[in-house]
């Protein structure tokens, strides 16, 4: 099993599966992105130096894919807690303090999240009509990612505060 991921428990909500799942596919999205990236740098040197032709569209495509790559990696690993986080401070504090910390980090996250979605949507609106050099496609697509992870955070972030209000709502 991979450490990085939570445990299924046994009385998993269906609503827990179908968050996991739309993380596990923003890691496969990720993923298949990376190795397409991968192939479009050795396409890039194969070009420029066995062709003597650099492909001048990898630039431009490869600055698009990584917004993808690291927005899709952050919403998951904001889902799984994969973060590199420094605990023992809260872990040492008292449990009234330390769920007040956890609901601060939670309430920070969140809000970023919001803020992030926001302004990348209004950067989407904004550069609709203008087209990425070299790729023809709109500048919307560099501000997606921006609006997908901003959501994701909102939503992964919002249903582990309610998990957790219920289950110290129910004494665990």
């Amino acid at each position: 099993m991979n450490d990085s991921q939570p445990p299924v428990a046994a009385g998993t909500s269906a609503c827990d599966k179908v968050l996991d799942t739309l993380a596990r596919l923003c890691l496969i999205v990720a993923g298949v992105l990376l190795v397409f990236l991968i192939f479009s740098f050795g396409w890039l040197v194969f070009g420029r130096y066995v062709l003597n032709d650099t492909p001048t569209w990898i630039e431009q495509s490869s600055l698009l894919i990584v917004v993808y790559i690291t927005c899709l990696g952050a919403a998951a690993g904001v889902r799984f807690r994969s973060h590199l986080s420094i605990d023992f401070l809260r872990e040492g504090a008292p449990r009234p303090l330390r769920l007040l910390m956890q609901l601060i980090a939670d309430a920070f996250v969140i809000a970023f999240g919001g803020v992030m979605a926001w302004q990348g949507w209004l950067m989407m609106l904004n550069n609709a009509d203008r087209p990425i050099p070299m790729l023809g496609l709109s500048e919307s697509w560099r501000s997606a990612p921006l609006v997908a992870c901003g959501v994701l955070l909102v939503i992964f972030t919002g249903a582990e505060l309610i998990q957790r209000a219920i289950s110290t709502r129910k004494g665990h």
